[in-house]
This record gives structure tokens, sequence and C-alpha cells, in this order.
């Protein structure tokens, strides 16, 4: 009777650490994982809603409102219809690797939320438990891990596809992919110096008094424009150019094949937006505003609310940029990953070490701050005069001209190649003819 009367008196942590991981019992784990399919499904079945909504809204539509109420099973509907429609498998396809790379596209995007924190330890059924499958030393490492595997899937797609659209809508992604993973884990460095780990829980635990958004403003902008390459969307959707490849690696797919790519490409959303309020937003811990005034807002189920707040926001973001932004070219892309993000986040990494070190040191920190923003200012405003005086040199070519030609301009110079206008034929009319005039294959048939 002691035992149980000191037994509610006992404080709990309200964050967890990696301690509390690994001792709850077996079928709390598997409700854990059940609980966080059945939210990511949800989560898909609702933003396909939203995004509807939201870009029907801004081009002036309705979006969908048949199925059900204000068409909120209209994503259900859509499932259903693609797990009837026919299973289409071309003939000359690698059949096992066509079957298997869906899989491989879908399943590394549900293991990454197992280590995203949902709230602080909660009481369920009697269990003192976080809100949050499991932790790991290197947790964010995961994430990288589980995206770069996920590649996989659509490289195979694409290659054993057999098609020629299918394969080079492979080889971008992974192309793509490779860009700004780099950039993106670069962008994480610095979120690993202020938080002494690379554990999730524990880098929610060190945004307590403030969010890392605020101190590490520029980490967050280059995650952000990674985030957007990495989740293949509008305006780096190069993977799926459809006036480009048709439909990317996914060309050939139908049914619950192609659902698996749709699926993964929505959990991939969740599963972004998610891991940035975690290293960036603070988590499931409540805003300012709101934590200052009550003092609860960070303990019990309610951290919960403020997490899918922040998550559902970044969601939102994302549907935005879709319906504001256009495609941009691949060189576009390729040259924003490898020659601005890489180098911007090495320096700022450089600049946020050396800060950290003097500020060890004793030095004073306003100082510091002065004068890093000072040099990172003179950097980027000799970046840009570099640039502007330079006028491109890189995406010029030195166009060969015989003796006695004048100087000709190459139409593929800095874009997509592009018909020469001053060749012998243009568009099947004869050089120096009009375009009223009869064309040479009509001529040499004697129709003329």
């Amino acid at each position: 009777m002691s035992a149980l009367a000191v037994a509610p008196l006992t404080p709990v942590a309200a964050d967890p650490t990696l301690e509390d991981f690994g001792s709850d019992p077996w079928w709390l784990i598997g409700g854990k994982v059940v609980a966080i399919f059945a939210f990511l499904v949800v989560t898909v079945l609702m933003t396909m809603w939203i995004e509807r909504r939201i870009i029907g809204r801004m081009q002036l539509r309705v979006g969908p409102n048949r199925a059900g109420p204000f068409g909120l099973l209209q994503g259900l509907a859509d499932g259903i219809k693609l797990a009837l429609k026919e299973d289409i498998v071309p003939r000359q396809v690698d059949k096992v690797v066509f079957v298997l790379a869906p899989v491989m596209a879908a399943v590394p995007a549900f293991i990454s939320f197992a280590i995203i924190p949902m709230g602080p330890t909660v009481s369920i059924f009697g269990h003192q438990t976080p809100l949050q499958v499991t932790d790991l030393p290197v947790a964010v490492l995961l994430v990288l891990a589980m995206a770069s595997l996920g590649v996989y899937g659509f490289v195979l797609a694409g290659w054993s596809s057999m098609s020629p659209y299918s394969l080079l809508g492979g080889l971008r992604s992974s192309a793509q992919v490779i860009s700004y993973e780099i950039a993106m884990g670069l962008s994480f460095v610095a979120v690993f110096m202020f938080a002494g780990s690379m554990s999730t829980s524990e880098i929610v635990a060190a945004q307590q008094d403030r969010w890392f958004v605020l101190l590490l403003l520029p980490s967050f902008v280059v995650y952000v424009i990674t985030m957007m390459g990495e989740s293949s969307r509008i305006p780096f959707d190069l993977p799926e150019g459809e006036g480009e490849i048709v439909g990317g690696f996914h060309t050939e797919y139908s049914s619950l094949k192609f659902a698996m790519f749709f699926l993964a490409e929505y959990i991939n959303l969740a599963t972004l937006s998610a891991l940035a309020t975690t290293l960036f937003l603070g988590g499931w811990r409540a805003p300012a505003p709101i934590s200052t005034v009550w003092a609860g807002a960070n303990s019990g189920w309610w951290p919960l609310l403020w997490f899918l707040a922040k998550v559902f926001l970044f969601i939102f973001f994302f549907i935005w940029l879709r319906g504001t932004l256009p495609r941009v070219r691949y060189d576009q892309l390729m040259k924003l990953g490898w020659k601005v993000l890489m180098p911007f986040s090495l320096g700022w990494i450089l600049l946020v070490a050396a800060i950290r070190a003097l500020r060890n040191e004793g030095y004073d920190m306003q100082q510091i701050v002065i004068v890093a923003a000072v040099v990172a200012a003179v950097v980027l405003v000799a970046t840009v005069l570099w640039e502007t005086f330079r006028g491109g040199e890189d995406e010029k070519e030195i166009v060969p001209r015989a003796a006695g030609e004048g100087r000709r301009t190459d139409p593929a110079a800095g874009g997509f190649p592009v018909p020469p206008m001053d060749a012998p034929h243009y568009h099947g009319v004869r050089a120096g003819a009009s375009k009223t005039q009869t064309p040479p294959e009509e001529v040499t048939s004697g129709t003329n």
C-alpha cells in the first residue's frame, strides 16, 4: 500500500532521453508502429484533399466536392480506383525488379518516421512512454540513410522498365538526390553543434529556451530548399517532367504499383516536414506566446497538437509553392545544388564552428556576431559582383566559324537545343524561300 501511495507522487520527466527507449512491452511498441502507419496513411489522404482544395482556390476552381462532405473522401475514392484498375506489366521489363521497385520506394518512407518525437513522456494504459517509436544516438542520420535507400526504388523502376523515358527519369532522380542530400546533410551539422547530439529527442530538449530556427536561420533556409529537391515536387520535379520525359521513372507503372510511388511521395512530404519541425521549430514544444502564458502547454497530450500544427504548416508551404512556382530547368537545378548550396553550407559551418570556439574561450559574443555578419556580407557582395561581371562564362559555348563567316550564335547556349534559324531547311522549307512556297519534297516528286 505504501508503494502504491508513493508511486503517483514520483515525478516523471517530460523530456524523453535515450535511456527511456527499449523498455516498453511488446504490445506497446506494436501499438506505436500501427499508430504511426495509420497516421501516415490518413495524413496522405488529408494532404491530397488539402492540396486539391488549396490549389483549386488559387486557380479559381472549386476542387473536389463530390465524394463525401466537402470532398473529404476523394482521396479514398482515388485509392480504391487505383486498386481496381488493371495492373499492366510491359512484356520486356525485368519483372522481379519491376515489382520490387515500388516497395523499395515506399518502405523507407515509413521507417524514417519512427525516430520523429511527436510528444513528451505520457501515460498509455498505465505505462510511462515517450510519444516516439524509438530513438538512436545517430537518429538523424537514419533519415538520410532511408532517403538514400528510397532512391534505389526510383532508379530501379526506371532501369527495369526498359523505356528511355523511364530510364531518364531514374537517372535524373539519382543525380538530383545526390546533389541535394549533401547540402541537406551539411545543414544538419550546425544543429548537431548546438544540440551536442544527433538524437532527435535530445535535439528537441536542446530547444527548450530558444528554437534553432532563430539561431541557425541560414541552415534552416538551406534545409527548406533541399527538402523541396528531396521531395521531387515543383519547382524541382525534374524526374517526373511530363513535358520532357512523359512521366519519369513511373511511366510504365499502373494500379497498385503506381499507388506505391504516389504514397511514397506524400509520406516523404510528411517526413521531411516533421524533420524540419524537430530540428528547427522546437519539435512538439508550444510556441513562445502559448508556452509562457500556459504552464501545462508542453505536458500531457497537448504537445501532439503543436507538433501536428507545425507539420501541416510545412505541408501548406509545399502546396503553396506548387501552385505558385514553375518548374526550373535541369541545369539550373544542378547549378543551385553544387555551386550555391554546398559552398554556402560549408562556409556557414566554418563560421558557426569559429563562433562556438571563440565563445568557449570567453570572447564577447556581441563583437563576434558583428564581425561574423560583416564577413558574411562581404563574401556575399563579392560573390554577387563576381557573377555579375563574369557574365556567366561557364554557360557560354565557343562556336567555331569558318574563314570568311561572321559570328554565328549557338541556339543551344544557355538552354535546351532549338532548331537553328539559319539551317538549310527549316520546318520543311528551303532556305531563302517563304513559308508559302512549295516544300522541297513536293518539287522533287513533280507535284508542283
